[in-house]
């Protein structure tokens, strides 16, 4: 069996978080209880109850972010597991300063590998990175510390 990371075994609560949340429509709360009851590292713990409340949040704008990526596609018609882990990506993008863009679309895709259909990955890949493109291209992207990760290296490889 792979060893994953503490991370992307938290991200994939955060999923089955919001996909009982989703499917029951019960209490955040008892549903995070629930799922969460095996973290027991309090950052961790916290991490995923943060990403699960700004996703349900922040859903009205995520989702619009994404509807304007998608194609030829109505929202109700994207797979549900599909749009919870664009909509987890995404705000991860844009309401995680620290986590660097490419960090959450390339774990994003890799859940979508595990999780949902064999053209997930790429289904989700595009949609992220042309919301991420744009984003960029905009300057609207808010990063800082480990955020800017990618930034910085291609800063430097700019100035050789």
């Amino acid at each position: 069996m792979n060893k994953i990371s503490k991370r992307r075994f938290i991200r994939e609560k955060v999923l089955q978080i919001l996909y009982a949340y989703e499917l029951n429509n019960q209490s955040l709360s008892e549903t995070m209880n629930l799922i969460l009851k095996d973290v027991k590292d309090k950052k961790e713990r916290e991490f995923a109850e943060l990403l699960a409340s700004r996703v349900i949040t922040n859903k009205t704008e995520i989702d619009k972010k994404i509807s304007h990526c998608v194609d030829n596609w109505e929202m109700n018609r994207v797979a549900l597991i599909d749009k919870l882990l664009l909509r987890i990506g995404l705000c991860e993008i844009l309401y995680f300063p620290d986590i660097p863009p490419k960090v959450s679309i390339n774990e994003t895709i890799e859940i979508a590998k595990t999780f949902s259909t064999a053209g997930s990955g790429k289904f989700i890949n595009g949609i992220l990175d042309a919301i991420f493109s744009d984003l960029k291209s905009h300057d609207i992207l808010q990063k800082e510390g480990r955020g800017l990760l990618e930034e910085s290296i291609k800063d430097r490889s700019k100035k050789k």
